[in-house]
């Protein structure tokens, strides 16, 4: 897919933004110690078995409890920065469309075309706001699931963020205040959860690249654990404000195992590589 003409003007500030972030979620990994997981099933040789099936619950349902993390695509960054190698959909959602093919409301095309011509300088995570759903679930930092009856809970490591899944029937709030991560509730189909959200400011980008959202947008998402070490996350944008067809991809995820979560604090140390770029 061609890239957008603001990011090949500015590729090089952009690549310089990924790997700050991809250098980050590295050394945090890196640093717990190598502890193992009860849970995961072994080869005979004692080696996390990430092919086997997958284990349930006593109310036999799929058990997604883990560290997980976005899957690499070997494609790259955006459709093929050389020597970076990162999620499909953490840059781009849109780039399984051509361009012509984004379902753009007029205002929202606006938004992101300016987003490029500014050199991504105001993305938000950049200021050490939250990245928001549904990019993180393309994002490079781990997050650990955490699955009961009545509650799935989801801590990111990034920024320190939690989410709150409830599974006790209620209904999304009617009037809700909108906030970072919205608000969900979930529903087994199946072996897959479905997670509905709504609740959301407008504050967040969807990627990389300045993808914008309203406070309409009803997000889905579909989780899927194929085996032990990995796992499928449909997701489905619905912003009718913003989009005039809903927006559908699909971001593998992996297992990390005999790992854990650490505490990361944005903003000790922060320095923006894009405080001086742009107009």
């Amino acid at each position: 897919m061609p890239l957008h003409p603001a990011f090949c003007r500015h590729s090089m500030t952009f690549l310089a933004v990924a790997l700050v972030v991809l250098a980050g979620c590295e050394a945090s990994a890196a640093q717990w110690p190598d502890y193992p997981s009860a849970s995961i099933p072994r080869t005979a040789a004692g080696k996390p078995d990430l092919s086997a099936p997958i284990r349930r619950t006593p109310d036999s349902k799929p058990d997604l409890s883990g560290i997980w993390q976005s899957e690499s695509d070997p494609a790259g960054i955006a459709g093929g920065i050389e020597g970076i190698v990162a999620p499909r959909y953490m840059i781009d959602l849109t780039k399984d469309l051509k361009r012509e093919e984004v379902p753009f409301q007029p205002w929202a095309a606006a938004v992101y075309k300016e987003r490029g011509a500014r050199s991504f300088k105001d993305n938000p995570m950049l200021q050490c706001l939250p990245a928001g759903v549904p990019r993180l679930d393309a994002y490079t930092h781990p997050y650990k699931i955490v699955q009961t009856p009545g509650l799935v809970v989801i801590l990111y490591e990034s920024m320190t963020l939690f989410r709150q899944i409830f599974m006790d029937g209620r209904e999304l709030p009617k009037e809700p205040q909108p906030t970072w991560l919205g608000y969900s509730i979930g529903r087994w189909d199946g072996d897959t959860l479905v997670v509905h959200s709504t609740g959301f400011n407008d504050k967040t980008w969807l990627d990389g690249s300045g993808h914008p959202h309203s406070e309409a947008m009803h997000l889905v998402e579909r989780f899927r654990r194929r085996d032990v070490g990995h796992m499928d996350i449909e997701i489905t944008i619905d912003d009718p404000k913003a989009y005039t067809k809903p927006l559908t991809y699909t971001q593998s995820q992996r297992l990390l195992p005999d790992t854990d979560l650490i505490e990361y604090i944005c903003n000790e140390n922060f320095q923006t590589p894009l405080k001086t770029v742009g107009k």
